[in-house]
């Protein structure tokens, strides 16, 4: 077996049968068992939660902590001037398009979600020390600089790398299972391959799944701050059907019309919106406190990161949070890595991974800082000084994790209209985010292919619709966050895997360039060592077909 077979199911013109079938009936089995049995699913989701991430929560902890120290040798490595392409390609979108489509992919909802409240939570309830007091407060903003940092964009450079690197270097399709050549050989196109790219489809599904769970309960949040609208379970499954059916249309316009437009427009609002708070806001703090952040960050990384709260006594806190966290990006990541190898041809190992990891957190952490930070500042203001008013945004976290941004904007001028321009932002996000993660789930169930029929994707955008409804209404966040802390166990150990791989296949490439004595720096050499000609008896066997069996 030398290719990945494709065919007609039903009518679905090209998918791999065994890992759309499987994914298929598994997320169908957990539709329907959450939506007939909704009680005892909210006990049984629970349950896994605690059962995965107090017994494994050591595990997840290591395999973030050696994505970054991989991803820190890939920058500094013999590997890092290897192009994902050909040596002398050029990529194939500009900078701005990337970082834009790299970041809708990456954060999305998230950082609107808990940008403002989580900084807010753990300065009103810190794992450790006395609560708001100062040294919370920078506590506060270490461990939301920790959950969004240079841990979780190694996890999804590292993914993203090993795919790119295995596509159009060495020409395999662009599926989890070519990551893993090196090791398993043609082992890749059966069981093992199929069982890999089905774990991938489960990840991605609930991963975003619990994204857009996240951002319809923000919605409604907004929506009954703006225009009265109940907060319920109705109005939020409503939401979901008619954000679903936008992201199928934005599936039906594909990449470059579609998500590529969508995700520029995210970018230009996200750029609108911070500077309105730096503007309007504490300027001088938020600008000052940014510089002191980032200094309590890099001088915490290990401590924090490598933190499993052995001495405490109780790990419920880390459960909820770093261990939600890890997990969440984890079952994010084949999506993630999928999409940002998709649009990352032509960039070199060293660019690509600096990119990944230094350009998207410096937006993060300033967003962080202007919004979260602002806020907690805000309280300590008025702890300190009995002349001003609390501006409630403790409470407001309390009662409703995601007003809390809106809760913020009542400081600042044109409230109503930022908090519209809010919402809409996350509707963009939650389109992106969907349609997106259907492309990605579609190119796995069809055994690697960039460009996967419509009706295939729009399925899939359905599923993930269907799933975050059945979560919401059987347990909301908590809900939400066992399906991510579940599904993303089994892909932390082929993440594992995959590193390892992905050395074995560098290694090789740079013992057939040393061979050749040539770095591909000429059209001629280029033309004649092309990413579908890349090959030694030593590295693969040749580049793999995608074949349709209906031919």
């Amino acid at each position: 077996m030398d290719h990945v077979k494709v065919g007609r199911l039903g009518p679905f013109p090209r998918v791999s049968k065994p890992v759309f079938l499987t994914s298929a009936i598994l997320i169908l089995a957990f539709i329907i068992f959450g939506a007939l049995f909704n009680e005892q699913a909210e006990v049984v989701f629970n349950q896994a939660k605690a059962f995965v991430s107090l017994r494994f929560g050591w595990f997840f902890i290591v395999v973030v902590n050696l994505t970054l120290v991989m991803s820190i040798y890939m920058i500094f490595s013999r590997y890092g001037d290897i192009r994902l392409g050909h040596q002398n390609e050029r990529p194939e979108y500009n900078l701005v398009s990337w970082i834009g489509m790299l970041f809708s992919a990456g954060i999305g909802i998230g950082l609107l979600y808990w940008g403002t409240a989580e900084p807010l939570y753990h300065f009103m309830a810190p794992p450790l020390g006395e609560a708001e007091t100062v040294a919370a407060a920078k506590q506060a903003m270490n461990i939301s600089f920790l959950h969004y940092g240079l841990h979780v964009w190694a996890l999804y450079g590292m993914v993203a790398l090993s795919l790119a690197y295995f596509h159009y270097r060495v020409g395999l399709p662009l599926a989890i299972r070519s990551t893993l050549y090196p090791i398993l050989g043609k082992k890749i196109y059966g069981g093992w391959g199929h069982t890999v790219d089905t774990l991938a489809v489960f990840g991605t599904m609930f991963g975003v799944v619990t994204t857009l769970g996240l951002g319809v309960l923000q919605i409604n949040s907004g929506l009954e701050t703006l225009f009265g609208v109940p907060n319920n379970i109705t109005v939020q499954i409503i939401l979901i059907g008619f954000i679903t059916m936008l992201a199928g249309l934005s599936l039906f316009m594909g990449l470059d019309k579609g998500i590529k437009r969508l995700s520029d427009t995210n970018i230009f609002f996200t750029v609108i919106l911070l500077s309105f708070v730096i503007i309007f806001g504490p300027t001088q703090f938020i600008f000052n406190s940014f510089v002191e952040n980032i200094g309590n960050y890099l001088h915490e990384i290990v401590p924090l990161g490598l933190w499993t709260e052995s001495y405490s006594g109780e790990e419920n806190w880390q459960s909820s949070w770093t261990i939600f966290y890890w997990a969440w990006w984890i079952s994010w990541s084949p999506f993630v890595g999928v999409f940002v190898a998709r649009i990352s041809r032509g960039r070199t190992i060293r660019e690509f991974i600096l990119g990944v990891l230094l350009i998207p957190i410096t937006i993060l952490f300033l967003w962080f800082t202007a919004f979260g930070g602002s806020a907690v500042n805000m309280e300590l203001m008025a702890a300190a000084d009995p002349n001003l008013v609390s501006p409630g945004l403790i409470e407001a976290v309390k009662a409703d994790t995601g007003s809390a941004i809106f809760k913020l904007m009542e400081s600042y001028p044109l409230t109503e209209a930022v908090n519209l321009l809010i919402v809409v932002m996350i509707v963009l996000w939650f389109v992106t985010s969907s349609d997106s993660a259907s492309f990605v789930i579609d190119m796995l169930t069809s055994g690697g292919d960039t460009n996967p029929p419509k009706i295939q994707r729009l399925f899939w955008a359905g599923a993930e619709g269907v799933i975050a409804a059945v979560l919401l209404a059987a347990g909301g966040l908590s809900a939400l966050q066992a399906a991510s802390i579940v599904s993303g166990f089994p892909f932390a150990i082929v993440i594992v895997v995959m590193m390892y791989s992905l050395l074995r296949g560098l290694s090789r490439d740079r013992l057939i360039l040393y061979r050749n004595q040539q770095w591909f720096t000429t059209e001629e050499s280029a033309e004649h060592n092309s990413a579908n000609e890349f090959r030694d008896e030593d590295l693969l066997t040749g580049p793999p077909k995608i074949v349709d069996s209906n031919d």
